[in-house]
């Protein structure tokens, strides 16, 4: 059976293809993006990647990088020494504002270019070129491969960077910034100039949502590192749209103006969206109503309760040869994923599946619907589809208290329904 996540996401990405926002032009190079690029990948903790549109486009990370090197500076100068130069606290300015807080000369917070541009200089390292290789190894190891430089972009961003160099030479006025003004713009250009795809972005965001840890469970940052990083994407990682974020989407978030958008559901999944028409914010206006619509079907929001570390599958084989796929617990996007993965281990042919829903709490809409087409399917592939539902998680059966027809999979094939998975076993 063939996982109908791909398709989900495309239609996704279909329905939020309205025309709208422009591409950032303050960068030359930026100016030349094709504007109906539209791209998505989801990124589960365990390094499952799942993509749809123009996925192999690449682009440079621009603000993106920010939470990132603002996580290495945090591992090489300890929070509370990366907190003496850089505070945590909403601007409400646009990205590229000139402006420190009157009391101490720290920027507001690290994911305007003040504080961006600070915390570059915090990363460790003998001199520039030290500095960047740092942090380059950084992206590459979060992203699982080897990054580059898009050196058009940065030879273009860098002849434009009057703005950020203003703003450097502000730090090195009032103290904030110790190290050559210019060195740190180039390196902080050089920074925004690497270049990524979508499913870069969500392994690199699937990080952070795994508390630090690779996918192979390698420890890439500390938890506390991560979890601070979080936190100040959720407040501080849409600029003057944060509030508005966190309230419509609510998950931690970082946009960049080449078009990139990533968003990290905690103890979940990584989500990269690249779309380069930009909102009156600097964000991408498409990539905002994807993820305003993954919100809404996957109950991505932070402030919605769950059970999800109760969810579970379980597959095994009984003597007549029937595969009991047995599910417990809260289904969302992401257990429902687990559980699609399990049925693809199904091969063609008429063998019996079980689908055992007994344990379920829970079902929201997107993973009902994604259960739903598994089992037709399942049913095409030439299986015979038993279910196991006695709370009705998929919908209401057509056959009664007991057994009779299960829900419709929108097809017109509703699998039979059974009282538990041995009465299913049996037929």
């Amino acid at each position: 059976m063939r996982t109908p996540v791909p398709d989900y996401l495309e239609q996704v990405l279909g329905e939020c293809d309205a025309d709208d926002g422009a591409v950032a032009d303050y960068i030359p190079e930026l100016a030349q993006a094709d504007p109906d690029r539209l791209a998505i990948a989801v990124s589960t903790l365990d390094g499952t990647v799942w993509t749809a549109g123009d996925a192999e486009s690449s682009f440079s990370i621009q603000s993106i990088s920010k939470p990132f090197t603002y996580a290495l500076a945090i591992a090489d100068q300890g929070l509370d020494g990366v907190l003496r130069t850089i505070d945590v606290e909403p601007s409400g300015d646009a990205f590229n504002e000139i402006s420190l807080e009157p009391s101490s000369g720290r920027p507001r917070n690290p994911m305007i270019n003040a504080g961006a541009i600070a915390a570059h200089a915090l990363v460790k390292g003998d001199d520039a070129e030290a500095r960047f290789a740092r942090i380059l190894a950084l992206y590459s190891r979060l992203a699982g491969r080897d990054l580059d430089v898009d050196e058009a972009v940065f030879t273009s961003e860098l002849d434009t960077a009057d703005r950020n160099l203003a703003i450097a030479y502000m730090l090195r006025t009032v103290g904030t910034l110790q190290a050559d003004a210019p060195d740190v713009v180039r390196g902080y250009t050089r920074q925004c100039s690497v270049s990524v795809t979508v499913s870069d972005l969500a392994r690199m965001a699937a990080v952070l949502a795994a508390q630090g840890r690779g996918p192979d469970g390698t420890q890439l940052l500390e938890p506390h590192v991560s979890r601070q990083v979080l936190s100040v994407m959720a407040t501080c990682g849409m600029y003057d749209a944060a509030g508005d974020w966190l309230t419509t989407v609510g998950i931690p978030a970082k946009s960049g103006v080449a078009g990139g958008l990533i968003g990290v559901l905690p103890g979940q999944v990584g989500i990269a969206v690249f779309s380069p028409r930009l909102d009156r914010h600097g964000n991408s206006a498409r990539g905002v109503r994807v993820f305003e619509r993954l919100s809404r079907d996957m109950g991505l929001h932070l402030m919605e309760v769950s059970e999800a570390a109760r969810s579970v599958v379980r597959r095994y084989v009984e003597d007549s040869g029937a595969a009991v796929h047995e599910v417990s617990g809260d289904l969302r996007f992401v257990e429902a994923e687990r559980v699609l993965r399990s049925l693809t281990e199904e091969p063609e042919g008429a063998g019996v599946v079980v689908l055992d829903l007994e344990r379920v709490h829970r079902v929201n809409d997107v993973a009902r619907r994604m259960l739903l087409e598994g089992v037709r399917r399942l049913h095409l592939d030439g299986h015979e589809v038993r279910l196991v539902d006695p709370s009705e998680a998929l919908g209401e059966g057509r056959g009664g208290a007991g057994r009779g027809a299960g829900p419709d999979s929108g097809d017109g094939y509703a699998p039979e329904r059974f009282e538990d998975a041995a009465a299913a076993v049996r037929g």
